[in-house]
């Protein structure tokens, strides 16, 4: 009887993929657990969605509750797949200081993107920022422009520093890596929209400017804009509430 071969092309790629560890697929971005030096990395639940949530009269307390629970803000930034890294707790006996600080590095839900990159916020801050551009800033830009945003202009994060840069007085909020410096959008049809050429000129790109300005204030407890005073003719200052007083200009 004729004896049948069969190929051996099979079990040799298989015996090469287990010699070389299996086949390799390229990573794709999901959330990220942070941890913390220190810390253990906490649960991912608890109240997760609260950034894909619409933005309305309940949301800066909701930040405040999430905030003060470090395992729950992390929880919240890591289901929402923006990858937050962790700092060591820094107090340089000046009065600039953080706690449960981090560098926001990628959001995977949003194309639009951070420059500077890795911004230094505490987590609530973070977490703050994280609803602002989601609901705040790309919403606004898509209604009145048509158009996504690829990339949100920061002008400060952490910062040792006093309140508009004195050389003397209290500490801003920016020593304690609270406070946002907001600059403009640049927009994927190649529009650039600044605080300082669009507050005043009227038109579309005074309309987002205000509409981020208004909507940001039932976000972050303090924000200030051109109208408050000339050392914020080019930003808006976004700023998480600390305590029960806010302020909205």
């Amino acid at each position: 009887m004729m004896r049948v071969w069969r190929p051996l092309t099979t079990l040799a790629v298989l015996a090469l993929l287990a010699a070389c560890g299996g086949p390799r697929y390229a990573a794709q971005p999901g959330p990220v657990q942070p941890t913390s030096p220190g810390r253990p990395a906490g649960p991912s639940s608890g109240g997760e969605g609260l950034i894909n949530q619409r933005v309305d009269d309940r949301t800066m307390d909701r930040i405040t509750e999430a905030g003060g629970d470090y395992d729950r803000c992390y929880g919240q930034l890591a289901a929402a797949r923006v990858e937050f890294s962790p700092m060591p707790d820094r107090d340089d006996g000046t009065g600039c200081a953080y706690v449960d600080a981090g560098l926001v590095t990628v959001d995977w839900g949003t194309v639009a993107r951070l420059s500077p990159e890795r911004p230094l916020l505490s987590c609530p801050a973070a977490l703050a920022m994280s609803i602002w551009r989601r609901q705040v800033v790309e919403p606004a830009a898509r209604e009145i422009f048509g158009s996504d945003v690829v990339q949100i202009d920061l002008m400060g994060a952490y910062s040792c520093r006093n309140v508009n840069g004195a050389a003397t007085g209290r500490r801003s909020a920016h020593a304690r890596a609270n406070a946002l410096d907001f600059g403009g959008v640049r927009l994927r049809n190649g529009r650039r929209v600044t605080v300082l050429d669009g507050w005043s000129t009227g038109g579309d790109d005074a309309r987002f400017l205000r509409r981020v300005r208004d909507e940001s204030c039932r976000i972050y407890g303090t924000v200030l804009s051109p109208d408050y005073n000339a050392a914020h003719a080019n930003h808006l200052h976004l700023e998480i509430r600390e305590g029960t007083w806010t302020m909205c200009r």
